[in-house]
């Protein structure tokens, strides 16, 4: 089954997806929480900037998780993914004691015209659902 997921990031992830410097969207998290265990290959991305609008679409087109994870795992997967990543110091500093461990190649991704949604809860990333969808259609 496809799913259609929102994804919220910070400006500069989204600049890196749409200019194809960026090809994997992490997200590395202390407990299980989304997209774990609910992505799958063919699933449609949109993405929001924090506190801002949803500015462009992709599709998934592989998935790893990891769980159980220490430093040592995290460090592992920051030398093995960061090319494609991107992540700043910063971002590996915070995500250094997470156990939990979404990577998300992107294909496909494109620009669409800014839309304003209404969102007014904190979670970085939400699978949609016909009750939940924000208005976002493909």
């Amino acid at each position: 089954m496809v799913r259609s997921h929102l994804v919220i990031l910070k400006r500069e992830y989204l600049e890196g997806l749409l200019g194809g410097e960026k090809r994997i969207e992490a997200r590395l998290t202390k407990t299980r929480r989304a997209p774990f265990g609910r992505i799958g290959r063919g699933d449609r991305l949109f993405f929001k900037v924090s506190s801002g609008l949803v500015r462009a679409r992709g599709k998934v087109g592989r998935v790893l998780e990891f769980e159980d994870l220490d430093c040592a795992g995290v460090a592992k997967l920051r030398g093995e993914y960061d090319g494609d990543i991107r992540g700043s110091d910063e971002y590996w500093a915070e995500k250094r004691d997470s156990r939990w461990a979404v990577l998300v190649w992107v294909e496909d991704v494109e620009a669409i015209g800014p839309m304003r949604i209404d969102k007014k809860d904190w979670r970085a990333w939400v699978v949609l659902s016909e009750q939940e969808n924000f208005g976002l259609r493909w």
